[in-house]
């Protein structure tokens, strides 16, 4: 009989024979490796996001912060004159405008994102007292901070 006939066996079933076979003898090991290589290849991802490995790439901080400058004392041109000295220390101002009101008494630089520094450096760069810094984090706003420049806006750096 040659490799792809069937036989008979002794209970009426029919088998196929060896070289039949030999396809599922070969496909067997090669799932079996490759069941061992994606074990093996979660294994090492699981690992590497564990908190206690020392090796985790953790997520930069961004070097640019975008601010928004909102005019809170109704003096005109205030937020210009702050917007110009915010770039030139490296702040990216995306947005200008004015504040809902013009009652604001202090300054005050608002964390948007959840990373307090970012307003620390906005403050400490304007000379903001680090009081007036307090965190709302918004996922709806794309930008980092917010600056409401107060009617104190004559004590702070760009003004002095």
């Amino acid at each position: 009989m040659k490799g792809n006939q069937q036989s008979i066996n002794n209970n009426g079933f029919k088998t196929k024979r060896y070289s039949e076979n030999q396809f599922f003898n070969i496909i067997i090991p090669v799932l079996g490796a490759l069941i061992v290589f994606l074990s093996y290849s979660l294994y090492i991802k699981l690992r590497s996001n564990d908190a206690g490995d020392f090796n985790i790439k953790k997520k930069p901080i961004p070097s640019t912060v975008q601010v928004e400058v909102l005019n809170g004392c109704g003096v005109s041109g205030v937020a210009d004159k702050m917007t110009s000295f915010l770039r030139s220390h490296g702040f990216d101002v995306v947005q200008i405008g004015n504040y809902i009101s013009y009652d604001v008494e202090k300054s005050i630089v608002i964390d948007r994102t959840g990373n307090l520094i970012n307003a620390i450096r906005v403050a400490d760069s304007l000379g903001i007292n680090r009081k007036n810094v307090i965190q709302q984090v918004n996922n709806n706003y794309l930008l980092d901070v917010s600056l409401i420049i107060g009617k104190d806006f004559s004590s702070l750096k760009p003004y002095q």
